[in-house]
Parts: structure tokens; C-alpha cells; sequence
């Protein structure tokens, strides 16, 4: 995908933290097919990881993430990669659709799978994953960059589990992108490849309620599609919603959408309300409309008052060191598998049971 876009190419740093030393965590990047890798391999190399080889059907696009990581170096192939002893990881970021199949060769290699999300287009991909993973051990781990790489939500995340709102009853997701139509390669505007605005960034809105709520399952009680804008781009859906209802009675809504104007200042107004039986927590994650451009703003209101932190550099990454060791050590500590796989048969789910809105 080009570099023209940045919200391809967000990589946001705070200060490394490594958790292991130089050489002791090995990696490589295949299938550089979105810009999210960069986020993907910088987060791993920040806790101590080593990128040691890069392969892509582009070689342009391979020497550039090379050029960003020095001391990688060019593979002749994927399975130049897969055959390495010292490679614990693969990263990838392939086009959505395949994704699963990519991991599962990757697993069968007994590499740890790190993708890009969405993990999976279709159920039985997923399926597919999951016995994959349950007859090799290995991991099938997913870059849910909208909470894992974003200082805010990482920090509500540590206010939930403290108690700090009490229970959880409801989760409000807004995930707006902007679209930057003359940026994005064909298969983006391809439902069999992209999977759905639900399926592809609607995936991030599924896995934070699960986080927030504690909810180990869900059903969709609503779902619906749409192209209102991008009519050149039939088989673009360019707004989605839906709400869940979870096994521990909390609910969720979620709207994803590219239609965010040109005026915005960054690639997207994502934001997230997180409603406790004490408090609620608003999170303005990419900026400050009107006020600020900056973003990590937090918003609590509790039982003694409203407060507003910014927590940009302030809480780090904590999720890449911890896959790093869960990948070590076979613990579960960033992520559990039961989680990941849960939060992409509830996007698969709600894509599958959207209504086709009339634009």
C-alpha cells in the first residue's frame, strides 16, 4: 500500500522496553501487503525482538522495511523463512483474505503467526486456524492495533480491570478512517479480499469489548452495510454498525466507517465510551477535535469527579513484550488464543448477518 497514507504507516514509540536480549527473540516479516507491518515489526523490535529476514512479491516494498530495520536482510522466499531454526515468529500483514491460510502454513512450520487484522474472511478459515493450533501448539496472534497500540486504550484497559468504573455494562466503539480512495491497491475495493468494513476494521470494535466487558462470548442482536459515498467502488462498504449482546449481559454498539472529511486533522476521529455502574471512561484516541491535535486524551468521570489526563508517552506498549514471551515461554499473558479467535467470529458473525443498507 502506498506510503502516502498515513494512517498505513501509523507507527506510534514510546520509550523501548525490551524483555529479552539481543539475538534471544528471532523474527521475520512476510507478505507486506498493508502498511500496518511497520507498526507490527517496530513494536516487536522496541521489546527486544530481531528482525532477521523480509520477504515480499514486491521487492520494492521488501528493500523499504528493510531499509527501516537495519541488520534485516532480503529472503528469496517464504520458505527460505519457514525453513530458519533460529525464526520463532512470523509477522505479516497479507491481504485479509489470505491471511489464514497464511498462518496456517506458517503454524505448520512451527513458526508463531503474528497478522495484520483482520485475522480471517470466512468461518472456515477461521475453523481451519483453530485445528491448525490445537494439533501444532503454536500461536495465532493478531495486531488489534486500535487498543494494543494506542496509549489510551491501553491505560482504560488497566482503569477497567483496577475497578475503576465499577462493572461494564456497555461499550460505544467509533472507528472512522478516511477512505483516500487513489491510495488503496485494487483488492481493497474487493469484498472477497477486504471481507467487509465489519469483518476488516470492524474487528478492532469486537475484540475491546470483549477486553472491557470480560464477556467470553456475544451474540448480534443487529448488523448492517453500506455504500453511501463511493459509488465508482460497488462492492465497497464504506459504513457499518452493530450492536452485541454478551454472555455477562453487557452490550455494545460499534460504527466503522471511511467517511471521515478532508477538514479532520488525522486519519481518523476514532473514539470510545465505556460506560461502569461507578463512572464511565471516554476515550479520543487520534485527536482533540476542536481543541487539540494531539491524541491519548482519557476522560473519566467517577465517584469523585471529572478528570482528563493525557496519557501520551506515559503508558508504553506492553502487549509486543509480552507476546514476545508468551512466544518463549508458551504463557498467555498478552493475549489468550480463546480471546483472539473470539473476537474474529464475532466480526465474521456481524458481517455475515448485516443488512445491505440502500445508499
Amino acid at each position: 500500500m502506498s506510503s502516502t497514507n498515513p494512517s498505513l504507516n501509523y507507527a506510534p514509540q514510546t520509550k523501548p522496553v525490551a524483555v529479552v536480549k539481543p539475538g534471544e527473540f528471532i523474527f521475520a516479516a512476510a507478505h507486506l501487503d498493508h502498511g500496518h507491518i511497520n507498526s507490527q515489526c517496530a513494536g516487536l523490535v522496541e521489546a527486544g525482538g530481531q528482525l532477521k529476514w523480509v520477504y515480499d512479491t514486491d521487492p520494492t516494498r521488501a528493500a523499504a522495511l528493510v531499509a527501516r530495520f537495519p541488520g534485516a536482510q532480503l529472503a528469496r522466499s517464504l520458505d527460505d523463512i519457514l525453513a530458519d531454526p533460529t525464526v520463532h515468529l512470523v509477522a505479516a500483514a497479507a491481504i485479509p483474505h489470505l491471511r489464514g491460510p497464511l498462518g496456517c502454513r506458517v503454524m505448520e512450520a512451527g513458526k508463531d503467526y503474528f497478522t495484520d487484522k483482520t485475522p480471517f474472511t470466512t468461518l472456515a478459515q477461521l475453523e481451519e486456524a483453530q485445528g491448525v493450533v490445537a494439533r501444532t501448539g503454536r500461536k495465532y496472534a493478531v495486531y488489534f492495533s486500535e487498543r494494543l497500540h494506542v496509549e489510551s486504550a491501553m491505560y482504560a484497559t488497566d482503569l477497567v480491570q483496577q475497578g475503576a468504573i465499577g462493572r461494564v455494562v456497555q461499550v460505544i466503539g467509533l472507528g472512522p478512517h478516511r477512505l483516500n480512495a487513489a491510495t488503496r491497491p485494487d483488492w481493497f475495493f474487493k469484498k472477497e479480499c477486504y471481507g467487509g468494513i465489519l469483518c476488516d476494521i470492524g474487528s478492532h470494535q469486537f475484540e475491546q469489548f470483549l477486553t472491557f466487558t470480560g464477556a467470553s462470548d456475544a451474540t448480534v442482536t443487529h448488523a448492517a452495510v453500506a455504500n453511501y459515498a463511493n459509488p465508482e467502488h460497488p462492492e465497497l462498504e464504506d459504513f457499518g454498525e452493530a450492536n452485541l449482546l454478551g454472555d455477562n449481559g453487557a452490550t455494545n454498539y460499534i460504527r466503522v466507517d471511511w467517511l471521515t472529511p478532508k477538514g479532520l486533522s488525522t486519519w481518523g476521529d476514532g473514539r470510545m465510551t465505556i460506560l461502569g455502574t461507578h463512572g464511565y471512561i471516554e476515550l479520543r484516541k487520534y485527536v482533540d477535535i476542536g481543541r487539540e491535535k494531539t491524541g491519548e486524551h482519557v476522560y473519566l468521570v467517577d465517584e469523585k469527579g471529572e478528570h482528563h489526563l493525557n496519557v501520551a508517552g506515559k503508558v508504553g506498549f506492553r502487549y509486543f513484550g509480552e507476546l514476545i514471551l508468551d512466544c518463549l515461554n508458551r504463557t498467555e499473558t498478552a493475549m489468550t488464543q480463546r480471546h483472539v479467535f473470539k473476537a474474529a467470529e464475532l466480526c465474521l458473525k456481524a458481517q455475515a448477518a448485516a443488512r445491505r443498507i440502500a445508499g
